[in-house]
């Protein structure tokens, strides 16, 4: 197999944006591995969708310790993909991982204790083959374990050289503001908070947002296709094969709920001369406050029609309304 050489264009056309008040810049369009890239996908395709990502200037690759299936096979397959192909690249990346979900049995494979985050993230970089990634996350907030306690281990794996900044995701507002305040007295002040966020689920406008802006901290959000709900996927109805149809994640039923709503927004959608995809990733990263969109893909072409998203990013006023009527009175939904 040829040995692996990044596009020399790769930065000529992907805008970078700052995130938050920090020296760290993202493309605002980043790859998840959430999906098709554990043990039960094809290795060559996930390294072909990461190697296209990095040619078109995508260089925020983010997984979590539970990403697959099975859980811990993303982290897997992409140091595989390090090692082979973009090891001469490492310092050209963003590289992040979670932990907060289920990983191993027993009392101290979950959620938010200090002995569980350390413990997974040590785990994390010997599958990835890393000495350091650049941002590890409490992947969610923890109830019955100190918000102290989280962010410490977030702050100690900063100090011990396993990761370089530290985020949080699904915390809402009150407790984004707590952590943050913690992480800022401790001396590792959050880099990055991850939220769900789509034309269906607008929680974060909630006071989420003003939260992250108040604070500088930059704000990347995943899901921001609804699963796939926003794209031109299920037009024809629920297909063979299709996450809706497993029943995992997307159901029949939010595809049939939501099916008028999805009708009129592709038509906005082709008015502006985008799939629907495309403009629900406008959508999105229209928030000032949205530094960068996480996308999963299935194969190579998605990453090239997302990433053609970029070129038109803006918003009439009329659009926007639109959209909003649709949109607003979803807001708190599962999509």
């Amino acid at each position: 197999m040829a040995i692996y050489q990044a596009a020399s264009d790769r930065y000529e056309n992907m805008q970078y944006r700052r995130c938050g008040h920090s020296g760290v810049s993202l493309p605002p369009i980043s790859l998840g591995l959430w999906h098709n890239f554990g043990g039960e996908a094809t290795f060559e395709n996930a390294r072909d969708m990461a190697r296209r990502a990095f040619d078109l200037g995508i260089t925020h690759f983010d997984l979590a310790n539970n990403y697959g299936p099975p859980p811990g096979s993303a982290e897997e397959a992409f140091g595989r993909i390090l090692k082979s192909d973009f090891a001469p690249y490492r310092d050209e990346m963003i590289i992040s991982t979670k932990a907060g979900y289920l990983m191993w049995p027993g009392p101290y494979g979950d959620w938010g204790s200090r002995k569980y985050l350390i413990a997974s993230l040590d785990q994390s970089l010997s599958r990835l083959g890393l000495d350091y990634v650049d941002i590890f996350y409490s992947h969610r907030p923890d109830p019955k374990t100190p918000v102290e306690e989280t962010m410490m281990a977030l702050d100690f794996a900063v100090r011990s050289g396993r990761a370089l900044y530290a985020g949080i995701s699904n915390y809402n507002p009150q407790q984004t503001t707590e952590a943050m305040a913690i992480l800022r007295r401790l001396g590792t002040p959050c880099l990055i908070h991850q939220p769900k966020y789509s034309i269906f689920v607008r929680d974060p406008e909630q006071g989420l947002f003003d939260v992250l802006r108040k604070e500088g901290v930059g704000a990347i959000v995943f899901s921001p296709l609804a699963q796939g709900l926003l794209t031109d996927r299920y037009a024809a109805g629920v297909q063979s094969g299709s996450r809706a149809a497993l029943d995992v994640f997307l159901h029949p039923g939010d595809v049939k709920k939501r099916a008028e709503q999805v009708k009129v927004l592709q038509e906005i959608a082709n008015a502006r001369g985008q799939s629907l995809a495309q403009m629900a990733l406008a959508w999105v990263l229209r928030e000032e406050a949205v530094t960068s969109a996480l996308i999963g893909a299935s194969h190579v072409e998605q990453i090239e029609q997302n990433v053609a998203a970029l070129r038109n990013l803006e918003f009439s006023s009329e659009e926007l309304a639109r959209i909003d009527r649709i949109s607003v009175p979803a807001i708190s939904t599962s999509a």
